[in-house]
């Protein structure tokens, strides 16, 4: 993937975690992409839904396999603007995706922190896209409910 591409879809999750900031949810976004599509896209939801596991990648992926009628998205790629947690990269890895990309890391609470094998061999992963961007709208966030 070009750099370009990789933030114009990186773009798109920004503006679903802005939706999330709006709704006085923690502000992370995802994106599914397959054949240069978005087939998906959510944010979080845990506060609205009163559901713990209401992340946007769970919920990306969820919209994305019912989109696609299959459990595995090896052609797809998920762009998320904050490193994943444990949970959403275990749900990422039994969705076997094809690529995760995020933007900035997550050192409290990231995958890597506690489980940094947990992908396939077969997905590819890697983080920085518009990091800063990412990092400043959750900043943003936690700064305004102190």
């Amino acid at each position: 993937m070009s750099q370009q591409e990789d933030e114009r879809y990186m773009r798109l999750a920004l503006e679903e975690a802005q939706l999330a900031y709006e709704s006085g949810e923690i502000p992370i976004g995802a994106v599914v992409v397959c054949d240069g599509r978005v087939i998906a896209r959510a944010h979080n939801e845990v506060e609205r839904l009163s559901d713990p596991t209401a992340h946007a990648e769970v919920l990306a992926v969820t919209a994305a396999t019912q989109y696609m009628r299959s459990k595995f998205l090896g052609d797809c790629r998920l762009y998320v603007t904050i490193e994943p947690c444990t949970m959403c990269a275990g749900a990422l890895h039994w969705a076997r995706l094809g690529e995760v990309i995020y933007g900035a890391s997550e050192e409290k609470f990231g995958y890597q922190r506690y489980a940094p094998e947990i992908f396939p061999r077969a997905t590819k992963v890697r983080g920085g896209v518009l990091a800063e961007e990412a990092r400043a709208l959750m900043q943003s966030f936690f700064r305004a409910r102190r």
